[in-house]
């Protein structure tokens, strides 16, 4: 048997770090093609243009003194240049400080200068939210679009920068996330980490060198890294980068050309998908409104297989993460028989806990524990069930980096990583999330009450765009952003504004609460002009909006000055 078909047979084994997983996919799959942008021939490379460009670049950083254990950053949008920068980086002991591209300049100075980081690789695009002073700071500066190097301090020209093979515990990368509660942690993923994330992908949906991926959601986050990054090599496939921001319109004509089999998204864009196209089209047809009342399930499967074709038609895993999908949603893409599956973790993990495989979902579920990864609820509450989900595995970061204090509060003795969801199990080991442990509100009576059960509710509602639900003075309060259609911001100083919003948000008030349990019915609706701030993922930053007032009552304090 020769090398090659060893290596291939024995993978699962043989991969334990990037640097081997380099090692094999660049000779297993050579004349392969690794990645391309949609439209046009930049930047496209092979499996064996791919290696050569990465030992080109790991040489050159080599010549500046950056050696093993040293933090390079990446700061872009999606690109193929993005995963080649990383690879000049991590099979060779250095240490990867992938940026997420929406970070304000404040975010970026923090990161460069919390990490330590000596070369930034940095786009076009993207360059003005590095400041000067960062700029000075670094040894190099790669532009990520060509390569070529912008800043340098001749000075570390040396030819010192020795490298060494990493082993499956080193460090290989540091991605900052400040998730939902606004305090940045730099989480320290092992070679080790993330390798186990590659096992656990391939247990969850088999691919191959045929398969073609689609990237749109931002490579620094552990979600797309591992599925659409890292997978994508060691099975030997193809992934396609979108150069525009992936509106509707360019990301489905983008599906149309290239004709994707695996995809990973947030709910948010299949939820618009539904809500601003499937929904509309039902609505407006006789017959279809008709058949969704008495044929429903021949309904779904017609436009399912619509929405299938229009996606491009070759779709064989749709991976949805992030957040949690909209059961009405989930419960749409069931009936309509669409290859979906779900996935939940963390940064913390790599990210996979869980996940329910296409064809073996059920509303509202993350599934099972994922290959080789142990979950458990703790301190469960008899009467309900609720507990919080704790992971031990091959997938848990060695900890937060220089922050030692945070990570003893997440991560036990004995290797358990402390989540902050809270859950339930089903006779099946099935999880079902209720809420963030962090964001649950305690009722009166002492219940619990979780916010996101009720911005589900609030969502599902005709014209809301999205919501946010917390505790004001004791009572529940929504924040609540109707689509532009349904409110004219324009008109704020009229009476018949505040008259039409009035109207709007008792009508909203009656349909939640008639859907809620006692004690989670919303007791006030203040409405946001502008659309929430969100993470990576599409989750709202919810520390910002601790004291804030909607913008109904400040147009209605200002107008009454």
């Amino acid at each position: 048997m020769s090398r090659l078909r060893r290596l291939t047979t024995n993978r699962e084994n043989y991969v334990t770090t990037l640097a081997k997983l380099f090692e094999f996919c660049t000779i297993a799959y050579a004349k392969k093609p690794l990645s391309q942008f949609v439209d046009g021939d930049d930047q496209k490379y092979t499996y064996a243009s791919f290696r050569e460009k990465c030992l080109e670049l790991s040489h050159n950083l080599s010549r500046y003194g950056i050696k093993a254990g040293d933090r390079v950053a990446i700061l872009s949008q999606n690109m193929p240049n993005w995963t080649v920068a990383m690879f000049s980086v991590v099979p060779f002991g250095r240490v990867a400080v992938p940026i997420l591209p929406d970070s304000s300049e404040s975010e970026v100075t923090n990161i460069l200068n919390h990490s330590g980081s000596k070369v930034l690789f940095v786009s076009k695009r993207l360059r003005p939210k590095v400041s000067q002073d960062c700029m000075d700071k670094m040894t190099l500066v790669i532009e990520l679009d060509t390569f070529e190097i912008i800043k340098r301090d001749n000075s570390a020209f040396t030819c010192e920068g020795w490298v060494n093979e990493p082993q499956p515990d080193d460090l290989a990368i540091v991605i900052y996330t400040s998730g939902t509660s606004g305090k940045a942690k730099g989480v320290m993923l092992s070679h080790r980490n993330l390798c186990c994330n590659i096992v656990e992908a391939s247990y969850a949906q088999k691919c191959s060198s045929r398969d073609k991926w689609l990237s749109v959601l931002p490579m620094p986050h552990a979600y797309e890294m591992a599925i659409s990054v890292l997978y994508p090599l060691y099975v030997g496939a193809s992934v396609y980068y979108i150069q525009k921001a992936p509106t509707p319109t360019i990301l489905l004509a983008a599906m149309q050309k290239i004709r994707p089999t695996i995809m990973c998204v947030v709910p948010l864009i299949i939820e618009k998908i539904y809500r601003t196209s499937i929904v509309p089209t039902i609505k407006k047809s006789r017959i279809l409104s008709w058949m969704q009342d008495h044929m429903p399930n021949i309904l779904y499967r017609l436009v399912g297989r619509k929405l299938y074709k229009s996606l491009g038609g070759r779709l064989r895993f749709f991976g949805i993460g992030g957040s949690k999908l909209d059961p009405v949603v989930e419960e749409f893409l069931i009936k309509a028989k669409f290859p979906y599956a779900i996935g939940y973790g963390l940064t913390e993990t790599a990210p996979l806990i869980t996940a329910a495989c296409v064809g073996k979902t059920k509303v509202g579920s993350i599934g099972l524990p994922a290959h080789g990864v142990q979950v458990r609820l703790q301190d469960v509450n008899p009467e309900t069930g609720e507990g919080e989900i704790v992971a031990k595995g091959d997938n848990v970061m060695l900890g937060y980096y220089k922050d030692p204090e945070r990570t003893r509060a997440v991560l036990t003795d004995d290797g358990w990583f402390r989540t902050n969801d809270l859950a339930v199990m089903d006779e099946k080991g099935r999880f079902y999330i209720k809420g963030r442990l962090n964001n649950m509100i305690l009722g009166a009576s002492g219940e619990n009450i979780y916010p996101e059960e009720i911005e589900q509710v609030i969502n599902a509602v005709d014209g809301v765009n999205e919501s946010l639900v917390m505790e004001r003075d004791g009572k529940l309060v929504a924040l609540v952003k109707f689509d532009d259609s349904i409110l004219n911001w324009n008109q704020a100083g009229e009476d018949k504004f505040f008259e039409n919003l009035q109207e709007k948000k008792a009508a909203l008030l009656e349909y939640v609460n008639k859907r809620v349990s006692k004690q989670s019915k919303v007791n006030n609706v203040e409405v946001m002009k502008d659309p929430f701030e969100k993470t990576a993922t599409q989750k709202i930053r919810r520390f910002k909006y601790k004291d804030t007032l909607g913008d109904d009552v400040k147009a209605r304090e200002n107008k009454d000055k």
